[in-house]
């Protein structure tokens, strides 16, 4: 049921979504070369003169120790959550707007996501961060996934500005001219006009300039204080780089993913028609499929609720209500030697052909040399007793074997 409070409001208004929140989140972590790092980076990302090739090559020239370059891991993680607000990292032609062939839309993203979430559970017996499809495993990085944590834990963002604020209060020299190696790349860049000619030599001059700066900078910080720092900026970029690619592979195959786990769903549904599982047990060419099929209807025999139970310990009260349930122990005297030979009757172990023709002492005796309990020297009370043990507990192993079967029939594998 939704809230109606505040809904008239909504008719006409677009929620307006961005990632507004994480670009403000990126913004304090612009402290020092970080500025300039940032800078740079999006001089060449706008740049309209450089060819996608040129600039791919500028980057790689110039990443050379990527813990450093934060300017592109920062601005890739900018461009990445934009395009799950446009809907653009779902592929497709933004001028069709079917789901299968057009372009994706943040809309599409979402209710995909809250599809998975109940369908991993029901097809896998476990939630879907046991197998990376949770909502952050989708939309993290939209979801402040970088300034929260749920442990005790610095956030990626916290631990990452710490260190960089402790890099930038040492006001090394390095540092300084790496910044002022990534101003005179920027500016060249800039500077470059549509009828520009040659500038590849000077283009490549200034990038050499910026990984030797690079360089420099991060052997300066070889040795503590700085090494702590140096290490965190490291693990701390890898972490959204993770996180960035995860989700990159989660939402760009989302369709497929989804359309797999609603298929399966639906076949499995059709199982309960005897004609087509006995058509799908025999196109089918999996295995796995093969076997779901044409154990079926066992399986299904197999289940029933009253042999329910959530822990281990459940499982001998349930035994206990089920045998009460059915009237048993249904005999409990041992002196009453025709209850007991009339149970060995009704015993699916014991062999009962021609017991009319024996007397009652006959039928305890027989029985129990059937199910291997020793007769010999022993009175015919004392082989009554050990018969009706015996048949009373095969009862209760019955009732737990079907117990068993339930919970292996109703149990996700």
């Amino acid at each position: 049921m939704s809230v109606n409070k505040g809904l008239k409001s909504l008719a006409e208004a677009s929620p307006n979504f961005s990632n507004q929140a994480l670009e403000n989140a990126v913004d304090t972590l612009k402290v020092g070369w970080v500025i300039k790092s940032t800078d740079l980076d999006t001089a060449i990302q706008d740049n309209t003169v450089l060819t996608t090739s040129q600039k791919n090559d500028l980057k790689d020239d110039i990443n050379n120790i990527a813990h450093l370059n934060l300017g592109r891991v920062l601005g890739d993680l900018i461009r990445h959550s934009a395009t799950i607000i446009d809907g653009s990292i779902i592929p497709g032609d933004a001028d069709i707007l079917t789901a299968e062939q057009g372009q994706g839309t943040f809309l599409e993203i979402l209710q995909s996501v809250q599809s998975i979430q109940g369908s991993i559970p029901e097809l896998f017996g476990v939630e879907a961060k046991d197998m990376k499809r949770s909502v952050n495993d989708h939309l993290g990085t939209l979801n402040n996934i970088f300034t929260t944590t749920e442990d005790s834990t610095a956030p990626v963002f916290t631990s990452l500005l710490e260190s960089i604020n402790f890099i930038v209060t040492g006001n090394l020299a390095t540092e300084t001219a790496l910044e002022t190696a990534y101003d005179n790349l920027k500016n060249f860049i800039n500077s470059v006009v549509a009828d520009s000619t040659d500038f590849q030599q000077t283009l490549d001059t200034f990038a050499t300039a910026v990984a030797t700066a690079h360089t420099n900078f991060n052997n300066a910080m070889a040795a503590e204080p700085y090494l702590t720092h140096r290490n965190n900026l490291v693990a701390q970029r890898e972490k959204i780089n993770v996180q960035v690619a995860l989700e990159n592979s989660n939402i760009t195959g989302i369709r497929n993913y989804l359309e797999s786990l609603s298929n399966n769903i639906a076949f499995t549904s059709m199982a309960e028609d005897d004609t087509l599982r006995r058509l799908m047990s025999t196109v089918a060419q999996n295995t796995n499929w093969q076997n779901y099929f044409n154990n079926y209807e066992t399986e299904k025999a197999n289940l029933n609720p009253i042999y329910t139970t959530d822990t281990d310990s459940d499982k001998s009260a349930i035994i206990d209500k089920v045998l009460a349930d059915s009237g048993l122990p249904d005999v409990t005297d041992a002196t009453d030697l025709a209850a007991v030979a009339a149970k060995a009757q009704r015993d699916s172990r014991v062999v009962t052909a021609n017991f009319d023709r024996f007397t009652v002492e006959q039928q305890i005796t027989k029985s129990c040399e059937q199910l291997g309990i020793t007769t010999a020297n022993r009175t015919i009370n004392a082989l009554s007793g050990t018969l009706l043990n015996n048949m009373n507990q095969h009862d209760r192993d019955e009732i737990a074997r079907r117990l068993d079967l339930n919970e292996s029939a109703n149990t996700l594998s």
